[in-house]
């Protein structure tokens, strides 16, 4: 019997026995493949089922009927999600009501898309249609917004920006005790589990530092590791997204927290980071997006940075990555592998490299 109805169907999971890949060996054979011949990889790190606090759904209408919830694999048809194992239940309870909410939107003629945020205070939405929201439809909104306790529903039209159709309550992620107001639709950690792996491998993975140590990271998104790195060193983070980017302000400046974090908004694939830059720092942390951080590698590994923390969640990336560092003459740490995506191939992991020093 099939772990989900879905299973061979839905894009979501690509096996059906979460053992069946061995992901302490991919991760493995990615850093052998970088040239290190012996990888110390930490024992494999498991997040629990229904964890997960973020769902980025499709949606379909084809008369009165509506299918909610992931593609078909390589295919534009949604699967009507009727059981999941991976989603926290909390966000799969919304999905029945807001098929209903859906059908009745005349601002929904063919296609959609809803992304749900689990946060501290409840369901963040955001909900983009192909066609202009009516008054009637934005009324049934709001009205679903208070049957359900969702602090905070934004709409868009096709691939226009987010506009916030009804705040109940400040939308709110805490981040290493830290409170965050995050834009619609913002990028988390798929699990709360998760997260707290990443960052406890990250902090192991640092060297000795003083409260006066520079710190930079990279990819900083909202504060996920910026926060729990400020308090151990003084930051340096760098992030792309404006949102992101906004939304730590916010944070750091409701915090007190100017005199420890200092926050960049820069695009690190156009714009990397130069060794004028990476001067005097401790170390480096490093969180890229899928496709890696190419561009911004040929300099950590011409810098003198005696630490690179590199977190990813594609191996034959970070593989690519890792092989420069490796010719650059860093040793590896460690790498932890974190199974934040059960049932596929995806993985998620904390590598550490140390410069070696010159005789």
């Amino acid at each position: 019997m099939s772990h989900c109805r879905h299973f061979g169907v839905c894009g979501g999971c690509t096996v059906d026995d979460r053992a069946a890949i061995d992901k302490s060996l991919v991760l493995r054979n990615a850093l052998i493949r970088a040239g290190y011949e012996n990888p110390p990889v930490a024992p494999l790190v498991e997040i629990p089922l229904q964890t997960r606090r973020r769902a980025d759904l499709g949606a379909t209408r084809s008369g009165t009927v509506i299918a909610l919830g992931l593609h078909k694999a390589r295919n534009t048809e949604v699967v009507d999600m009727q059981e999941c194992m991976l989603l926290d239940p909390r966000i799969f309870a919304l999905l029945p009501p807001l098929r209903v909410l859906l059908r009745s939107l005349e601002g929904f003629r063919r296609v959609a898309s809803v992304i749900i945020n689990l946060l501290d205070n409840g369901p963040d939405i955001l909900l983009r249609t192909d066609a202009v929201l009516t008054g009637p439809d934005r009324s049934k909104i709001i009205g679903f917004a208070r049957a359900h306790n969702t602090p905070r529903i934004s709409v868009a039209t096709d691939k226009a920006e987010p506009e916030p159709i009804i705040i109940l309550d400040a939308p709110v992620i805490t981040l290493s005790g830290i409170p965050v107001e995050p834009a619609p639709g913002a990028f988390l950690q798929a699990s709360p589990a998760g997260e707290a792996a990443i960052i406890a491998a990250t902090l192991a993975g640092l060297p000795k530092l003083s409260t006066k140590s520079r710190v930079v990271e990279l990819f900083a998104g909202i504060g996920t590791l910026t926060f729990a790195l400020a308090k151990l060193a003084r930051i340096e983070a760098y992030e792309g997204s404006l949102d992101a980017v906004a939304a730590q302000e916010r944070a750091i400046r409701s915090e007190n927290l100017a005199g420890r974090i200092t926050l960049t908004q820069r695009d690190l694939t156009r714009r990397p980071l130069q060794n004028v830059d990476l001067a005097g720092v401790a170390a480096i942390v490093l969180d890229p997006p899928y496709a890696g951080a190419a561009n911004q590698m040929k300099f950590l590994a011409a810098s003198a940075i005696p630490r690179i923390i590199y977190i990813s969640c594609n191996p034959n990336a970070l593989g690519s990555d890792a092989y420069v560092i490796r010719a650059a003459g860093y040793r590896l740490l460690s790498a932890t592998p974190i199974d934040q995506f059960p049932y596929s191939a995806n993985l998620e992991s904390v590598v550490v490299f140390d410069k070696l020093k010159q005789a």
